[in-house]
């Protein structure tokens, strides 16, 4: 008998960067942060404070050099993940993966699994020998990823 979370998670990439999206990214980014997750900011913060860098990482989007995969459920967004270019030709055969972000109402559900399970399929469609993922050290996660 399997232990794995049922995850009814479906993905988008790089969908339409409206108004809306932009500001649902931002409130889970920081939802996440102050439940304690480590996604570049100390909690707490605020949808001010995050704003400038999420739109560093939109415009990495929007200039299609940067690639944004979300998950969905049937709560709406749930998940997000930037898919970043590391800006420098030797390096183009791979990206690094920022702002892996499940929602923390929706945490324990397999939905982390699950969006990098589907970042490394667009990985591997995109033709990328490689994904780096970092970890802020003193969360556990190092041993967890």
């Amino acid at each position: 008998m399997s232990c794995q979370p049922s995850v009814h998670l479906g993905f988008v990439l790089d969908p339409p960067l409206d108004d809306d999206l932009r500001e649902r990214i931002i409130a889970v980014w920081v939802a996440a942060t102050n439940a304690g997750g480590a996604v570049g900011f100390v909690a707490p913060v605020t949808a001010a404070q995050v704003r400038p860098t999420a739109e560093a990482a939109f415009a990495g989007v929007d200039a299609g050099i940067d690639r944004l995969l979300v998950g969905v459920d049937a709560g709406g967004l749930a998940a997000f993940v930037f898919v970043t270019s590391n800006r420098f030709d030797l390096k183009e055969h791979w990206r690094v993966l920022k702002r892996v972000v499940v929602a923390p109402d929706r945490q324990g559900r397999g939905y982390g699994l699950a969006l990098l399970a589907e970042a490394e399929r667009v990985g591997r469609a995109l033709g990328l020998t490689a994904l780096q993922v970092t970890v802020r050290d003193g969360h556990g996660l190092p041993t967890f990823w």
